[in-house]
């Protein structure tokens, strides 16, 4: 079992929840919604000093069938921005899948509604995806997820930019 602070990170297209667990690894808790847009990245990697986290767990929204589609591309491409602002601390993406819908009911189940629950489900949300990360590391006995590779990030980047259509 590895030791330290992680953040988990739900990133929205409006709002990112961000979560923490203890330094054992065994439970996560809400730290903060961080707005989506200029100077989001600052904001986490701030976060992240604070909390003295040694790596980020990032939600990979996936279909039911695992396949990846238009929100998983915009997740890896924020999470290896992500990555690059808060080198040389690891970023994972972790499998997702109904994180939100988990969050959403157990907000219901607390008897939250309408403006007060859309206040705090994406932080719900980061904790949802933070605590299955935790669980699977200890299930397994290894780093839960993929590792946001950032040599092989600039590679596809270069050879991207590189192409004329």
């Amino acid at each position: 079992m590895r030791f330290g602070v992680r953040l988990g990170i739900d990133p929205g297209d409006a709002r990112i929840g961000v979560a923490r667990c203890d330094p054992m690894g065994i439970i996560a808790t809400p730290v903060e919604t961080v707005p989506r847009g200029d100077g989001d990245l600052a904001r986490i990697a701030a976060i992240l000093t604070e909390e003295n986290a040694v790596e980020i767990v990032m939600g990979l929204p996936r279909s039911l069938s695992g396949a990846e589609g238009p929100a998983a591309v915009k997740v890896r491409e924020f999470a290896i921005a992500l990555a690059r602002h808060v080198a040389p601390v690891p970023v994972r993406l972790c499998d997702e899948r109904l994180s939100t819908v988990t969050a959403e009911s157990q907000l219901r189940s607390q008897g939250r509604k309408g403006q007060k629950r859309r206040a705090v489900v994406d932080q719900v949300a980061a904790v949802v995806i933070l605590q299955n990360a935790l669980e699977t590391e200890r299930a397994r006995g290894t780093a839960p997820g993929e590792l946001v590779d950032l040599d092989s990030a600039v590679e596809k980047t270069e050879m991207t930019e590189g192409t004329d259509g």
